[in-house]
């Protein structure tokens, strides 16, 4: 006889609901990345303004030049802070689907769990219904032989 779980319908659905929330994790995680990324990109770009700046005042450069990569400068300080916020929700997000993975994964547990003990029951069961069908064979062999 072959084992079927009244409820593995639902285990399955478990199963799924938890790869769902994997997948969702690992997207969080691909957007905080690349985030920080482009944070790192920005602080490259604020040093090398910084670096030309740095170059021109050597040179003979107007004031208007020096003006706009200062407000350029200006600019990536602000995209910084963006960015900062940026990654801050990333970060949330990922503790968001951190702990709804977790939730998924005890849920799925739970109920691999009860299969188990399912599978367990029906086992012994079976075991026990082969133990009595021996048993019986014993039985109508050993009559049989007190006949002859």
């Amino acid at each position: 006889m072959k084992f079927n779980y009244a409820f593995q319908k639902v285990v399955d659905l478990k199963t799924s609901e938890k790869n769902h929330a994997e997948m969702h994790l690992s997207s969080a995680l691909g957007v905080l990345q690349a985030e920080e990324q482009t944070l790192g990109q920005l602080f490259s770009s604020k040093d090398a303004a910084v670096d030309s700046i740095q170059d021109q005042t050597v040179n003979a450069v107007s004031a208007s030049q020096l003006q706009q990569m200062q407000d350029y400068i200006q600019y990536i300080d602000q995209c910084i802070l963006k960015k900062r916020q940026d990654i801050q929700t990333a970060q949330v997000k990922v503790e968001e689907k951190k702990e709804h993975l977790t939730t998924k994964m005890l849920d799925e547990k739970v109920w691999l769990q009860a299969r188990g003990k399912a599978l367990e029951g029906f086992q012994k069961e079976e075991l026990q219904r082969e133990q009595g069908e021996l048993d019986e064979m014993a039985t109508v062999r050993y009559a049989a032989s007190r006949v002859q």
